[in-house]
């Protein structure tokens, strides 16, 4: 794991995971983009809405991965370092801002 003295160096998540989140939100642009096409079609609403759920759950995998990351690297190296309980909070409070968009 890359040593993490300077903020503006450290890696906030695996090089593996990034490309993976990278992959995933690029996906999730062409749904959108779909989705807008449909619009313009007059598509029936139905399967625009389907659609739209499946974004949804897409954005909602992304937030999963991109927390269990964050847990794995920021968190875990800060609570290493004896950085107190500031990095649990924030942990805490990303977490919470995550739920109540579900």
């Amino acid at each position: 794991m890359p040593q993490r003295t300077d903020r503006a160096q450290q890696v906030y998540i695996e090089p593996v995971l990034e490309r993976d989140l990278q992959d995933r939100l690029s996906r999730i642009e062409g749904h959108v983009r779909g989705i807008k096409k449909m619009l313009e079609e007059h598509r029936d609403c139905d399967e625009i809405l389907t659609q739209v759920a499946g974004v949804k759950a897409a954005v909602s995998q992304v937030a999963i991965l991109l927390l269990e990351g964050h847990l794995e690297t920021c968190v875990a190296d800060a609570l290493r370092a004896g950085a107190g309980e500031g990095p649990v909070a924030r942990f805490r409070d990303s977490l919470s801002r995550v739920l109540k968009q579900s």
